[in-house]
């Protein structure tokens, strides 16, 4: 497996930063490549990583990981604040991604898949349902209803509280002030923050000091954008391009009956894979990581790989 340093340019001409990465035993012949993106305010560094070394080291297989706009290595438009999450603006992302991939010699420009977890999870939902491109959506422990997410997220007396402060940041930038800042996580539940859960706390609480690219901060706007995110709204729209959902079976941040119904609503060719444990659990270090991954390669090969000649399994 090679591990190369790329960047790209989105279609508003903003660089975005990730890596790129090969089978070390790949012949001549152009191979599949997954385009691999991460959910709120993380960075590729945040499990990424080994997604992308496990599809690349057991499939013939390339694979893309990037950081999204504002946040680690890439960088943001001209004028516009880091560490801002918007998700029209982050799946028109995703297809430029896509794009770039189809540009390098290595890749079929005919086989490229999408993974995505949690907010990226809802993204690429999105993209599989407009970019007929994708030959193959992973879907991972995802956000299926901004409006049910936030109000999941939130005690229902902090909801107000928001919306007032919705309004003072969107006057504020108009007067050219600073954006509004949340923290992502706070070990105090009663201090604000975006991602509320215990197991948020425990998944992302300290990460600053393991990874300096991360910050535990996003602009108020993102949550605002949170809630506008139709996430799953498409899912009906993504056949006849094949889907696997990856849902643990007690998840408290996106919550699981939401997943199952919108499953429900998602046409042939699709598959559920349901684990048990938690949100988190299917990451990097976690316990369902292993079992995930597999489920997950397994999908990644029957449906981008079938014309490639053996796996690297």
């Amino acid at each position: 497996m090679r591990e190369e340093k790329v960047s790209f340019q989105t279609v508003d001409n903003v660089t975005l930063r990730g890596l790129f990465y090969t089978p070390g035993n790949s012949s001549s012949s152009k191979l599949p490549c997954v385009v691999i993106s991460h959910g709120f305010s993380a960075v590729k560094e945040q499990g990424l990583t080994a997604v992308a070394e496990y599809l690349s080291s057991h499939l013939p297989i390339t694979c893309l990981v990037f950081d999204n706009r504002g946040f680690g290595e890439s960088d943001t438009r001209q004028g516009a604040p880091r560490l801002e999450i918007d998700p029209g603006v982050q799946t028109s992302d995703i297809s430029d991604a896509i794009t770039y991939c189809q540009t390098r010699p290595e890749v079929d420009a005919d086989r490229v898949g999408i993974w995505g977890s949690s907010f990226s999870g809802a993204n690429v939902l999105w993209v599989g349902a407009v970019d007929r491109r994708v030959k193959a959506v992973v879907s991972q422990a995802p956000l299926m209803d901004g409006w049910s997410g936030f109000a999941n997220l939130l005690r229902s007396d902090e909801i107000s509280g928001f919306e007032a402060d919705f309004q003072k940041d969107r006057l504020a930038r108009a007067a050219g002030k600073p954006p509004m800042m949340i923290a992502v996580v706070d070990p105090n539940p009663l201090n604000r923050s975006a991602m509320t859960t215990k197991d948020s706390n425990a998944a992302m609480g300290g990460t600053e000091e393991r990874l300096p690219t991360w910050r535990n901060e996003v602009t108020l706007k993102s949550m605002e954008n949170f809630r506008a995110h139709p996430a799953g709204a498409y899912i009906q729209h993504i056949s006849p391009t094949p889907l696997l959902l990856t849902l643990a079976s007690n998840d408290v941040v996106t919550p699981t009956a939401a997943s199952l119904e919108a499953y429900a609503r998602a046409l042939e060719p699709k598959e559920l894979h349901l684990f048990d444990g938690g949100h988190y659990d299917a990451y990097f270090g976690g316990p369902g990581f292993e079992s995930c991954i597999k489920v997950q390669a397994d999908f990644f090969k029957r449906k981008l790989c079938s014309s490639t000649k053996t796996a690297l399994l």
